[in-house]
């Protein structure tokens, strides 16, 4: 067998999983996207319709903000931990050894269950979080003699939880950027050290310059990932709310507009729109990291 034929043995497999998994199912969205469809009876062709009412639609509009608002935040906030931790545990020894386990255990932890451990820590009234804010406080004020937020009531608290959730599960991103800070080559810093230069010099003209190809892989991944790691916290801890809307993201905006409103096409279209968001953010990321490799990169 020649290798050409090989090489299209070992990607049958994939190809077919690719094929059923991904393409027939996102061709399947596009065509219901078209059509109203409540899963009961057959579905009926409305062109356009859907994604008219889209356009006006006040939830959609409400959870299309919030994802972008997320995906602005959060995306950024991941990375910069994520890179802080790969350089701090970088080096070897026994107490890195566990800081790196602990800084993987969120990751490791099923979504469900982190999700009702943060319901717990974020509880206004016995939640750990709020009684750390109010040591060194009076009568439930916090020291600087405010109001603990309340987590789970009201709608930037409310936000501002599910960021909070979503920056701590970095383990993925933690080991790439590990990974990519080990190969960097001793010798560049050995020279930095003798030319006098600052651990903030050596980060800012040494290391971020080198690991950057890498957080920009990364930022596209995490971009994508955006759209989908909210559905949980959002169902688990806030309910979508408060009030009405405050933490519905897309998915579960399309969640309960098809499943729990049976209206299937709405949903798909909605679907639709996440997935060319999706690609307009890539894309726009991309050009900027080849940009970065034109100018920086021989």
């Amino acid at each position: 067998m020649s290798d050409r034929r090989q090489a299209a043995a070992m990607l049958a497999p994939y190809a077919a999983g690719l094929a059923l998994l991904v393409f027939a199912p996102a061709a399947a969205t596009v065509a219901l996207a078209f059509t109203e469809w409540d899963a009961i009876s057959p579905p009926r062709w409305v062109g356009l319709a859907n994604l008219r009412e889209l356009w006006g639609h006040e939830p959609f509009h409400k959870a299309l903000t919030n994802s972008l608002v997320f995906a602005a935040v959060a995306v950024p906030a991941r990375l910069a931990l994520a890179l802080g931790l790969a350089l701090l545990l970088h080096r070897p020894g026994r107490r890195v050894g566990l800081a790196r386990t602990v800084a993987l255990l969120p990751t490791a932890v099923p979504e469900v269950a982190y999700g009702l451990l943060w319901l717990w820590l974020f509880n206004p009234l016995a939640g750990p979080v709020n009684r750390a804010l109010t040591v060194g406080g009076g009568n439930g004020l916090t020291a600087w003699g405010a109001l603990p937020p309340q987590w789970l009531t009201m709608p930037t608290p409310a936000r501002a939880a599910i960021i909070i959730m979503s920056v701590f599960t970095v383990g993925e991103l933690f080991v790439l950027l590990l990974a990519a800070r080990r190969v960097l080559p001793a010798e560049v810093y050995e020279l930095a050290a003798v030319e006098g230069a600052g651990r903030w010099q050596v980060f800012r003209r040494v290391t971020l310059p080198l690991v950057a190809p890498v957080l920009g892989l990364l930022a596209l991944r995490d971009t994508v990932l955006s759209f989908q790691v909210s559905f949980t916290p959002a169902l688990v801890v806030t309910d979508g709310g408060p009030p009405q809307g405050a933490t519905t993201y897309l998915s579960l905006f399309v969640y309960r507009t098809g499943f729990e409103y049976l209206r299937h096409g709405f949903a798909a279209a909605a679907t639709v729109v996440v997935l060319l968001l999706t690609a307009a953010a890539v894309a726009a990321q991309w050009w900027l990291l080849g940009r970065y490799r034109s100018r920086y990169v021989p």
